[in-house]
């Protein structure tokens, strides 16, 4: 028989507590889980890490794994003298229990309990996997909220405890004010619990589309402004699209390239009231083509200026 270190598989010392062991497993669950993971031999290092706490987890199967000894990984052993007879491994009429081409998972897996006699102890109750999902929404989506379905393959115990994909289909609601890189939990979408425990919860990883006019920085959004320059000299009131519809934006007297003009609560918003605001930034844009009555001007108010754009250049 092959010894397995199940306290290296968790990643955790041999002292370690029924909690610091759960924690362990369920971060490495989620991790290398089949239907999250992308590194190769994710589903091998899946298995080994949910065989190792189906022994761990358990007070009678850890303390007979413990009494095991200390091996190194892979290497051939047989369990010391007495040991099967202590922990119900002796069959009826008295034969010696043979370990040959028992796997360790396989031996644990038959352990009721010790001395031999006493009962198996009921599972506990053990709550379903977390799931992960990217979902990509376009910016519209994501500023009114939508409802998608998701169409998942995800693991479930079959009638005799093994792992099998199963297609599910899921139905979410994306509620609105949701932002490019945000994690959405679904409560109770996951995987299905064991022996009474909750069921998992799915978690959405929210991708945004661009927008070909806005710029979303949390609840915020940006826009460029083109501006004539006599529009930024003089003032103007122009017309400008936001996501809830056009409106008229004042634009002062005296507005430089760069400068931005806030439109309070004109950003995304949440079903909480909370808001965040559109910001229009000016882009002074000059005419590429002029008639003679136009340059003539231009040339006018060259010679009547004394305006100088570099004069914080001069030595």
């Amino acid at each position: 028989m092959k010894y397995k270190d199940y306290y290296a598989a968790l990643g955790v010392p041999r002292t370690a507590s029924a909690d610091e062991i759960k924690k362990a497993y369920r971060k490495l669950a989620r991790k290398y889980h089949p239907d999250v993971s992308k590194e190769a031999g994710a589903e091998e290092k899946f298995k080994e890490v949910a065989e190792a706490y189906e022994t761990l987890k358990d007070p009678e199967k850890r303390a007979a794994y413990d009494d095991l000894g200390r091996h190194a990984p892979g290497e051939q052993f047989r369990p010391p003298p007495g040991w099967g007879q202590s922990f119900g491994e002796q069959p009826a009429g008295g034969a010696p229990f043979s370990f040959d081409d028992v796997d360790l998972a396989d031996l644990f897996a038959g352990i009721a309990g010790r001395g031999g006699g006493g009962a198996r102890r009921p599972d506990m109750p053990m709550p379903g996997q977390d799931f992960e999902a990217a979902v990509r929404v376009s910016f519209d989506q994501a500023y009114k909220g939508t409802e998608i379905e998701l169409d998942m393959a995800v693991p479930e115990p079959d009638e005799n405890g093994f792992l099998r994909r199963v297609p599910r289909k899921i139905r979410v609601r994306i509620p609105k004010g949701v932002t490019d890189g945000q994690k959405l939990r679904v409560p109770g979408k996951g995987g299905k619990g064991a022996n009474g425990g909750r069921d998992g919860d799915l978690y959405l990883d929210i991708e945004v589309q661009a927008h070909p006019l806005y710029r979303a920085e949390g609840l915020d959004l940006y826009m460029d402004l083109p501006l004539a320059p006599w529009e930024a000299v003089l003032g103007a009131s122009v017309d400008v699209p936001t996501p809830a519809g056009r409106v008229t934006l004042k634009v002062p007297a005296g507005t430089h390239a760069g400068q931005k003009l806030r439109l309070s609560g004109r950003g995304l918003s949440r079903a909480d009231g909370t808001s965040g605001h559109l910001y229009a930034i000016a882009q002074i844009v000059v005419p590429t083509v002029v008639d003679e009555r136009q340059r003539a001007l231009f040339t006018q108010l060259k010679d009547a200026s004394a305006f100088n754009p570099r004069a914080h250049m001069a030595d």
